[in-house]
């Protein structure tokens, strides 16, 4: 059996557990189950997407939209003046030039609707079908007729911005070969008159050949002038003229408030998922295993919420407690019972992580009773040196001395001399009355002047080593882990921890620095026990019944043989 100081163990629980891949499932659901507790987030996030599908849904149930389609026939000339290619037509920049200001000038104009051209264009949509020369003009409106007079309209217009482009080009061809021809027309009649004055022969031709020349460049620009004269510059046709839509346009209010409830959801749970992500606080008992290490032993039933006026009086009320928290109680013990760690050493230090001590307090004397109900000797050692309070919320047991609850004869407890060099332990212990769950003994605590010198001193080392005897357990309670330093400074002797903590209330990394700060002093985390605010030594008094629950350990206890000292709860210790 290793002496106080030994570890008891605590290597072994530190290893994190690795996932099988056949807990995926489980780590999956219980991942929806915590995105689930942000329910506030997925109903905003839904109202969000009825809301906006709504919106979207109402403001087209009134708009109509009307399509025009035309085909653009490619011109005889570029923007450069030079002939174009047959089916070199750009149909992009054709649909830019159809969605101009220009454009929506020209169309203004004839539609005469009041509203400007860039108000006009914004409700324009054209687009190109692949591999065509066509464009589509779809033009949205609040009534049908609107739609089909905008379409109609922007489609003309384009059509007429692209003829009178076409013909302003042919007209400056024109005008720049009319300018070109003027000054050959001018030299064609002075070499005429010269020819015609001229009386050597071999002037004349010279004359001849220049005024043949000239003769023959303003043919040609002649030509040119009447083939521009003659192209036609015809920019399209229309192919399917706008008609007043039937049926507004847009899926309508009901699908549109399905499509929003359902992006609504995805929304609500990827906020959902961040606020988990980013949320340090502990959700769920796995986040409870994740971060200790170590197993959940227990949750106590939930209670109702308690004001501080409550607080108070609870704490006036007994410890000891009945129905289906004694039995959540009982549950927890016969585990740590059954826990190798727990078996070799019998030992625990039953602590919170942080904040009030009440839940732990209770915990730890109704697991003393559940022990006593085994058949066990139990001591609990209450460390609490700043605010003691057991001695007063529990029950002496009247003709009963320390330590002879089962074995008189064995002297049990009473034979440690417990005296501490500085008032604590005092070297007396109070046998409690457990009512039907038997006995056990109390070392109280009290106030001290130096907490640290009486929690390390001899007298309690002794008290701790007495848990080495055969059916011997010791419980100790002690402040929270993060408030004070009293229970790491007995770690290192009791070895093992029970930690009791709301997991509304802490967070992992509490957890996971109490996790820490245990191992590192040589102990380990037994597990944990799970409590709710209003819940501890008095929940299952007044509220709903669990099933078959066993009598209240409060009532008085009942009179047996005489050759039973105790009865527990699945099993009987003889006494012969």
């Amino acid at each position: 059996m290793s002496g106080p100081g030994a570890p008891g163990g605590g290597a072994e629980r530190d290893p994190a557990p690795a996932v099988h891949p056949d807990d995926e499932p489980d780590l999956l659901r219980d991942q929806f189950r915590q995105l689930l507790r942000y329910r506030w987030l997925i109903a905003l996030g839904i109202a969000l997407g009825v809301l906006g599908g709504g919106w979207l849904g109402v403001s087209g149930a009134d708009s109509y939209t009307a399509t025009t389609e035309i085909t653009v026939r490619p011109l005889p000339l570029d923007s450069s003046g030079a002939g174009s290619a047959p089916g070199g037509t750009s149909m992009g920049s054709e649909r830019r030039t159809a969605l101009s200001s220009v454009v929506a000038e020209r169309a203004a104009d004839t539609l005469d609707s009041g509203r400007r051209p860039q108000q006009l264009a914004a409700d324009l949509q054209v687009t190109n079908p692949p591999d065509t020369r066509m464009l589509r003009f779809s033009y949205t409106a609040h009534s049908p007729r609107a739609a089909a007079r905008g379409a109609n309209a922007f489609a003309a217009a384009y059509l007429g911005n692209r003829e009178q482009d076409a013909g302003a080009r042919a007209a400056r061809m024109v005008d720049s070969y009319e300018k070109q021809r003027e000054p050959l027309l001018k030299e064609r009649d002075r070499l005429a008159e010269e020819i015609a004055s001229s009386g050597r022969e071999g002037a004349l031709d010279g004359t001849l050949s220049a005024h043949s020349s000239v003769v023959s460049r303003i043919a040609e620009i002649n030509g040119s002038i009447s083939d521009l004269r003659a192209e036609d510059t015809t920019p399209g046709r229309v192919v399917t003229e706008a008609v007043p839509p039937d049926a507004p346009a847009g899926p309508g209010l009901p699908l549109m408030l399905g499509l929003g409830a359902a992006v609504g959801v995805g929304l609500g749970l990827l906020a959902a998922w961040v606020r988990l992500v980013f949320d340090p606080a502990v959700r769920t008992p796995g986040d409870v295993v994740r971060a200790l290490h170590a197993p959940v032993l227990g949750t106590l039933p939930r209670g109702r919420r308690r004001g501080k006026r409550a607080e108070r009086r609870a704490r006036s009320r007994p410890l000891l407690a009945g129905g289906r928290l004694a039995e959540e109680y009982r549950s927890v013990a016969f585990r740590l019972a059954y826990d190798e760690t727990f078996a070799r050493r019998r030992r625990v230090l039953v602590v919170p992580p942080r904040g009030s001590i009440d839940t732990a307090l209770a915990a730890s004397v109704n697991l003393s009773a559940s022990f006593a109900e085994m058949g066990k000797e139990v001591l609990l050692l209450e460390a609490d040196l700043r605010t003691p309070s057991l001695t007063e919320r529990l029950r002496h047991a009247d003709g009963v001395r320390p330590g002879g609850t089962s074995r008189p004869e064995a002297g049990g407890w009473a034979r440690a001399p417990g005296h501490g060099t500085i008032g604590w332990p005092a070297g007396h212990r109070v046998p409690i009355d457990a009512g039907e769950s038997g006995v056990f003994d109390l070392v109280p605590g009290h106030r001290v002047s130096k907490v640290p010198r009486a929690l390390t001193s001899s007298a309690v080392t002794q008290l701790i080593g007495h848990a080495d005897d055969s059916d011997s357990v010791l419980l100790v309670l002690a402040p929270a882990v993060l408030s004070y330093a009293d229970a790491i400074a007995l770690i290192d002797r009791v070895d093992c921890v029970l930690l009791v903590c709301d997991p509304r209330e802490v967070r992992r990394d509490d957890l996971a620095r109490v996790r820490e700060l245990v191992a590192g002093a040589g102990g380990c985390v037994l597990g944990a026990l799970l409590h709710s605010e209003g819940t501890g030594g008095d929940s299952g008094r007044g509220g709903a019944p669990g099933p078959a629950a066993p009598p209240d350990r409060g009532l008085p206890p009942r009179s047996y043989p005489a050759e039973f000292v105790r009865e527990g709860v699945g099993l009987r210790v003889l006494d012969r």
